[in-house]
């Protein structure tokens, strides 16, 4: 690893920690493992307790009370759908600085008449950024599972299925902060590329869902399939385990891919470090 390498890794280890970014995520991410399976087991206390007014009103909603109070797998399925729902937002918009934010501010400067390359300054951002974001979802549902096995009373999950939730979990995160990355890094409009990130995530969710392809070949399908690894107390095998591993090859195909075209854009524009003024 060249000095250049490694001064650019120290770099972003040090933006990544002292500006508070890695303890605000961890404290988002932590979060919401632990309060979701509260909130499910909450939700189902209330209207339990709320059973007699929902009988005056004519609503049977006793086998719901009955599902959302007794499985442990809902705790985890929520865990899911807020790691990579409102965990994914608030992950893109902390990282607006490393995402091209820092161009914009004329905060980086990169002398290549000095020698520093485009290499060095980007390929930390996508080693750091994309592994933390796996490693915060996979110790979210490790969390989230012993919580929710204390707070239902059924325990339908297994840790096999905890661990594949996680992993699909991280591996979309990973996904959706790579894109981040390569889109903020190479127009040096970070706000403009959390707004897109976070718009794919819903819109081309939806839309593969609406065709047919939420459990297909394609990143945003991860999401699905994590939400519906906690349901099963069996790891998946076969024909199933061979669909999830080529939707995650191609995923992080997308990510390679999305790397190499920041490097590119990295190396083919100037960025303007003009003016008078000193933003630090």
């Amino acid at each position: 690893m060249s000095i250049q390498t490694k001064a650019s890794f120290k770099k972003e280890f040090l933006a990544y920690f002292r500006t508070n970014t890695f303890l605000i995520l961890a404290c988002v991410i932590i979060g919401l493992a632990v309060f979701s399976p509260l909130l499910m087991a909450g939700m189902g206390a209330l209207m339990d307790a709320m059973s007699d007014i929902y009988d005056e009103m004519g609503m049977d909603v006793a086998d719901l009370t009955g599902m959302l109070g007794e499985s442990a797998s809902f705790g985890l399925a929520f865990s899911v759908e807020s790691i990579t729902g409102t965990g994914l937002i608030v992950m893109l918009l902390l990282l607006n600085r490393t995402a091209g934010g820092e161009q914009k501010k004329r905060a980086m400067i990169i002398p290549k008449s000095s020698g520093l390359r485009s290499f060095p300054y980007i390929f930390p951002k996508f080693i750091i950024y994309p592994l933390s974001a796996l490693v915060f979802a996979v110790a979210a549902m490790l969390l989230s599972y012993p919580i929710s096995v204390l707070l239902f009373d059924v325990n339908d999950a297994s840790m096999g299925g905890v661990l594949l939730a996680g992993a699909l979990s991280g591996v979309s995160l990973m996904f959706y902060v790579c894109l981040h990355l390569a889109l903020g890094t190479a127009t040096g409009r970070a706000g403009m590329s959390a707004a897109v990130c976070i718009s794919l995530s819903v819109i081309l969710t939806l839309v593969f869902s609406t065709i047919g392809l939420d459990y297909m070949y394609n990143p945003f399908a991860l999401t699905m399939l994590a939400g519906t690894a906690v349901y099963s107390d069996v790891v998946p095998a076969g024909s199933e385990l061979i669909d999830i591993g080529i939707t995650v090859a191609v995923t992080f195909g997308i990510m390679i891919i999305a790397y190499f075209v920041a490097l590119f854009a990295q190396n083919a524009r100037k960025i303007d470090n003009s003016g008078n003024e000193l933003e630090l």
